[in-house]
């Protein structure tokens, strides 16, 4: 117990250490451009239940419809991480690298559910999934928010009492991850190679209506 703690203050003052040091470098833009959705994580690295939680209270700072507030949120640390992991599909256009690769399985997960369904519930989703995800990456995580799973499993694993929505995966990155620029009318597909993965993004002149 004396080294886990000794061990969690040290990564304490580390991150603030280096937060302090970043203070006057952070911007939107590089959160941003960090923020790229990972299927490859650190088995060495152990997302804390504190971690999810913070992801959470940013997510509850964020814009809702109407201010209802409709979004729940299960967390899902490395000890229940098997009652989630086997149920998901990642890399979706990179079907024959069977992604994840054995051995770096996301282990923590936000579960999202809504407690109504209407027609404003997948713009809080997108709002809340994309203030979770800065917010990690501003704690030096990184994640991947997953709509290919299977529902029914992860209701029953869970005991949800609410029909999950979608599901985001949290950990620290493994993956060298870069964008591409590309026109419009060229392939959108993210790709493999040597070991990067790249992401096309359409050039911001040609996003632009003249």
């Amino acid at each position: 117990m004396a080294d886990n703690y000794l061990g969690r203050k040290m990564e304490e003052y580390e991150a603030q250490k280096s937060a302090s040091v970043r203070t006057r470098r952070v911007s939107l833009m590089s959160l941003l451009t960090k923020n790229r959705s990972v299927r490859g994580y650190d088995h060495s690295f152990k997302v804390r239940h504190d971690q999810l939680v913070s992801l959470v209270d940013a997510a509850r700072l964020a814009p809702t419809a109407m201010n209802q507030q409709v979004l729940r949120y299960r967390l899902v640390t490395e000890e229940e991480a098997h009652l989630v992991a086997p149920h998901i599909r990642l890399g979706a256009a990179l079907r024959e690298l069977n992604l994840p690769f054995k051995g770096t399985e996301p282990q923590s997960f936000v579960v999202i559910c809504s407690t109504k369904e209407s027609r404003n519930v997948d713009i809080d989703l997108g709002i809340a999934t994309q203030t979770i995800l800065l917010r990690a990456v501003e704690m030096g995580l990184n994640g991947v928010c997953i709509a290919g799973f299977d529902r029914d499993a992860i209701t029953k694993n869970l005991q949800l009492p609410l029909t999950p929505q979608l599901i985001i995966a949290i950990g620290r990155s493994i993956e060298t991850i870069e964008v591409v620029d590309i026109n419009e009318g060229e392939s959108q597909a993210y790709y493999r190679e040597n070991g990067t993965h790249f992401v096309p993004k359409i050039k911001t002149e040609d996003l632009i209506i003249k």
